[in-house]
C-alpha cells in the first residue's frame, strides 16, 4: 500500500478536498438555518409531466432515413389534414424527423401561460439543428390535452460531417429545447388551499426537521397554526385575519428561517471514485488491515520451426503464458472512536489508500458495525 500511482494520488487528493470541504462546512451548518421555501414545497404545486409525438421540419438533410415508415406515415397524415393527399411511399423527405416532445406543467398555471418543451429524436435522424417543431399536442397521464407546442428547436451545438468519415460534433444534436414553445390550453385545476389549510412537504423527510419547521411557523404566527403530521407533511391552518390575503400569508411564511436535520450518510460512487461524508457521521473503534493482491496473466507468442535441412516439420506459433502475482503486505491501522467529520477525514487520510480502496474499507466498516451512518452506493 505504500506505493500509490500518480493517478491514485491525484484521485485521492481530489477525494480529500471534497471531505475537507465537508469538514469545514459542518460546524457552521449545525448552527445555520434555511428558509422554509428551500426546505419544502406546497402541497398541490407539484408539476405534472406531459408528453406528445410530433414532427420537426426544415432540417438540412439530417432527418429520418427513407426506411423509417412511421415518419413517412406521419407526414402523410399531416398533409391530409392540410387538404394535400399523398402516399407515404412517395415521400422522400430527409429534412423531417419524428420526435418525442416532453414538458412539465404547474397545476396552478393559467390558460395562456407558456412553458418550455424538450424535443428528442425518435428514429435515426442525425441532427435537429435548424429544425422547427410543428404544432404538437402534449397530454397528461390521464390523456387530457393540456399544451400545444410549436417553435424553433435550439440544440446548443452542431454536427459537421465531411468526406472520408471525418466529422466534428459539439454537444448532443439529437435533442433540443423550444423555449416558451408550449401554450397552455387547459388548466389542471390544482389547488394548494383546501378548507382554509395549506400543507408544506419537506424535500428530505425527517421528523426533527418537520418538528422544527412547525415550531418556527408557530413562533411567527401563534401556537396552533402549524402541526407536523409526519416526517414530511406540516399542516398549516390559515389564521382568520389572514384570510383576506392568503397569498401574502404564504409568502411571509415561506421566508421563515428554520433549522434542518438529516440522517448521517456516506455516499460513494464506485464508478468515479467519489466519496461524500455528511454531517453526524461517526466511527466506532475498529482495526483495519488492507492489502492489494495483483495478478497479471500475459501471453507471449514464439515461433517454433524445424532445423534448416529438415524435410519434415512445420513452422508453428507457440503461445507462452506467464503469470505474475504481486501480494503487497497489508498495513494494520487502528480506527479510533470519532465524533466529527474532521476525525473521519483524518482516519481516511491515515489509511493512505486510493479512493476505490477506501470505498471497500467503508463497506467493511459498515458490515462490522463501526460506521455509524447510512452507506449509500451509487
Amino acid at each position: 500500500m505504500s506505493g500509490i500511482s500518480r493517478n491514485g494520488r491525484s484521485g485521492l487528493a481530489g477525494l480529500f478536498v471534497v471531505l475537507a470541504l465537508a469538514m469545514v462546512m459542518t460546524p457552521a451548518f449545525a448552527q445555520e438555518t434555511s428558509r422554509l421555501k428551500d426546505l419544502a414545497f406546497l402541497e398541490g404545486t407539484t408539476e405534472e409531466p406531459l408528453v406528445g409525438y410530433g414532427l420537426v421540419v426544415g432540417l438540412n438533410g439530417t432527418g429520418d432515413s427513407y426506411s423509417v415508415e412511421n415518419t413517412a406515415n406521419s407526414i402523410a397524415m399531416l398533409l391530409e389534414k392540410l387538404d394535400v393527399t399523398i402516399s407515404p411511399r412517395d415521400l422522400k423527405a430527409k429534412n423531417v424527423a419524428a420526435v418525442i416532445v416532453t414538458g412539465t406543467l404547474d397545476p396552478n398555471i393559467n390558460v395562456g401561460g407558456r412553458i418550455d418543451v424538450k424535443v428528442n429524436s425518435l428514429n435515426d435522424a442525425t441532427s435537429l439543428e435548424g429544425g422547427h417543431l410543428i404544432m404538437t399536442p402534449l397530454r397528461a397521464a390521464d390523456g387530457t390535452l393540456c399544451v400545444l407546442a410549436q417553435g424553433s428547436v435550439s440544440i446548443g451545438g452542431f454536427n459537421v460531417k465531411s468526406g472520408a468519415g471525418n466529422s466534428y460534433r459539439k454537444n448532443h444534436t439529437q435533442a433540443g429545447l423550444v423555449t416558451n414553445g408550449g401554450s397552455v390550453k387547459v388548466e389542471l385545476g390544482g389547488s394548494f388551499i383546501r378548507g382554509g389549510r395549506v400543507a408544506w412537504l419537506l424535500h428530505n423527510p425527517d421528523f426533527v426537521t418537520a418538528a422544527a419547521v412547525a415550531a418556527a411557523i408557530n413562533g411567527s404566527f401563534g401556537d396552533g397554526t402549524a402541526i407536523a403530521q409526519d416526517a414530511q407533511r406540516i399542516q398549516v391552518i390559515i389564521p382568520e385575519e389572514e384570510n383576506v390575503d392568503p397569498i401574502g400569508f404564504i409568502a411571509r411564511m415561506s421566508e421563515i428561517e428554520s433549522r434542518s436535520d438529516a440522517v448521517a450518510r456516506v455516499v460513494v460512487n464506485e464508478r468515479t471514485g467519489t466519496i461524500i461524508v455528511g454531517k453526524n457521521v461517526k466511527l466506532k473503534e475498529a482495526a483495519v488491515a488492507h492489502g492489494n493482491l495483483k495478478v497479471i496473466v500475459s501471453t507471449y507468442y514464439d515461433v517454433s520451426q524445424p532445423s534448416s535441412f529438415s524435410r519434415r516439420g512445420d513452422t508453428v506459433v507457440v503461445p507462452e503464458v506467464n503469470t505474475d502475482v504481486d501480494d503487497q503486505h497489508a498495513q494494520v491501522l487502528r480506527v479510533p472512536d470519532t465524533s466529527t467529520v474532521a476525525d473521519v477525514v483524518g482516519v481516511l487520510n491515515d489509511i493512505g489508500a486510493s479512493p476505490r480502496d477506501i470505498i471497500a474499507i467503508l463497506e467493511a466498516l459498515k458490515r462490522a458495525g463501526s460506521l455509524q451512518a447510512e452507506l449509500i452506493l451509487m
